[in-house]
């Protein structure tokens, strides 16, 4: 793509005399879920606490009376409805042209975003260390993936971002891309140069996609980083239950006002009435609509996570015996800010695996942490959460000592991906089997495997499968509480291959 249409002005004006402080959706939801309705529609519960004493035990007898089918009148229909005026504040509030509520979480989102680019184009230019919901993308688009390789700690076995050159290179090596996708914050909080990304993408005529699914709350406080909209993103998917605070599977879809407006947003919307649920959740629904509200609201609430989470890396850093991951981001080109909500803690410089740790954490502590590695942790702060720091920094320091403080003396580099063969979609449908991980060594691996946590994909279909990938995924399988997504069997003793051609 080459010829990007004409800027044009914000669309969500109507929505913004409702103000920030309303939760249209919300708050109508609420009033009808008040009304005495004899229901004789879906879901079947009818929000009867009687009928269903079970159900109304596990969810509480309010969240029955406020599940409701979609498509009520005084709810969802109409340009002037209390969702359409909750979408238009979302889109005022994040600075967008505009913004669809998703019920299927931000894997839906790259999943729109990545099926929409297809009609801009045959080449998708990507980040490596995307989600595997891209992956998923590339899979029903057929769109083929030229990649920019994430800057890595090698030290760690953490991937960040990319720099502006290198995805410019990226985009000059690839004249037919259609878009460019990139990915921050990471999972560890590293922030990349948005504006120049997006001025390196714009410069080649592309627009930029980012998966700021961990950057929701990016932009609703002077100490947060701006959000990627406002750094000139064309199209950003929001990961709104992790940090902003809705309910899981909550997530938003956001278009810029930019010059490839015109062109995307007719398709996002077919995309996205493609896969959407004709039963959307309006607990989800209203879980945005809320988020939304307190985000934009909710200055000093932030502000008070912001101080605990310091408050978290200071207690850290004066005890010594671990180190704070985000202390070294200066290092890395590719890394402009941290976000301060997250707190990547160095396990190994303390004595213990970040996998142990967020086992023994969880087991013996009942505490609770985000994302492990075999050489860290990372805990968050949700925006406008008040976390008991004392608690975690205690039981963080009573883990045992099991490895001789430091980062070991094995290799924590990350695997180095496998010669690329076929597309994702070729591999993804093409005849397969399922062979013993040994034998699969040389053969394109059909199916995406992606060590969890994060969820990065190490091996997408189409990828040649190598014998360090295969030791690498099985350690991570060995692990507490590790998972490989895509894996034939929770071991890793069979992996899925391409039959036709043979490697």
């Amino acid at each position: 793509m080459r010829n990007p249409s004409p800027t044009r002005s914000a669309a969500h004006s109507a929505g913004q005399s409702a103000g920030q402080s309303a939760a249209p959706y919300a708050e109508a939801l609420t009033a009808h879920a008040r009304e005495p309705w004899l229901r004789l529609n879906v879901p079947g519960h009818a929000a009867d606490p009687d009928a269903f004493a079970e159900l109304a035990a596990f969810t509480g007898e309010a969240q029955l009376r406020l599940d409701v089918p979609p498509l009520l009148d005084g709810l969802d229909l109409g340009p002037d409805s209390p969702r359409a005026t909750a979408l238009r504040l979302a889109a005022e509030a994040w600075g967008a042209r505009r913004t669809w509520f998703l019920t299927n979480g931000a894997s839906q989102g790259n999943r729109i975003a990545v099926m929409a680019l297809r009609s801009l184009g045959e080449c998708l230019v990507v980040q490596r260390s995307v989600h595997s919901s891209v992956v998923d993308g590339l899979v029903l688009s057929g769109l083929r993936a030229a990649f920019v390789q994430p800057a890595v700690d090698r030290a760690l076995g953490i991937a960040h971002g990319v720099t502006a050159s290198d995805l410019a290179r990226a985009l000059a090596a690839n004249p037919d891309a259609a878009a460019a996708c990139v990915v921050t914050p990471s999972y560890f909080g590293a922030v990349a140069d948005v504006r120049a990304l997006a001025d390196a993408a714009h410069a080649a005529g592309v627009p930029l996609v980012v998966d700021e699914s961990w950057g929701a709350h990016f932009g609703f406080h002077p100490e947060l980083p701006r959000n990627a909209l406002a750094l000139g993103a064309d199209l950003v998917i929001s990961s709104t239950h992790k940090l902003g605070g809705s309910l899981t599977q909550s997530a938003m879809l956001h278009l810029g006002d930019g010059p490839f407006a015109d062109r995307l947003e007719p398709v996002l919307e077919r995309v996205f009435q493609l896969t959407q649920s004709t039963s959307e959740s309006a607990l989800l629904l209203g879980s945005l609509d809320l988020t939304r509200r307190r985000l934009a609201t909710g200055t000093d609430a932030v502000g008070r996570s912001l101080r605990a989470a310091e408050l978290v890396r200071e207690r850290i850093r004066d005890r010594g015996r671990f180190a704070v991951v985000s202390d070294g981001f200066a290092d890395f080109p590719d890394i402009v800010a941290a976000d301060p909500l997250r707190i990547p803690v160095d396990t190994r410089a303390g004595g213990i695996p970040g996998h142990e740790a967020r086992w023994r954490l969880m087991t013996e502590h009942q505490v609770l942490v985000e994302v492990a590695t075999d050489s860290a942790i990372v805990a968050v702060v949700g925006a406008g959460s008040a976390p008991d720091t004392a608690r975690f920094v205690a039981a963080l320091h009573a883990l045992p000592v099991t490895v001789p403080p430091g980062r070991g003396t094995e290799s924590l580099e990350l695997p180095v991906p496998g010669e690329v063969r076929m597309t994702a979609r070729e591999a993804f449908f093409a005849p397969s089997r399922s062979v013993p991980a040994e034998e699969a060594v040389g053969q394109v691996s059909a199916s995406t495997l992606a060590a969890y946590p994060p969820g990065i994909p190490n091996v997408l279909p189409g990828e040649v499968i190598t014998a360090e990938l295969v030791s690498f995924l099985q350690s991570t399988a060995r692990t507490p509480g590790g998972h490989v997504r895509g894996a034939s069997d929770p071991e890793v003793r069979n992996l899925r291959t391409v039959t036709l051609p043979r490697c």
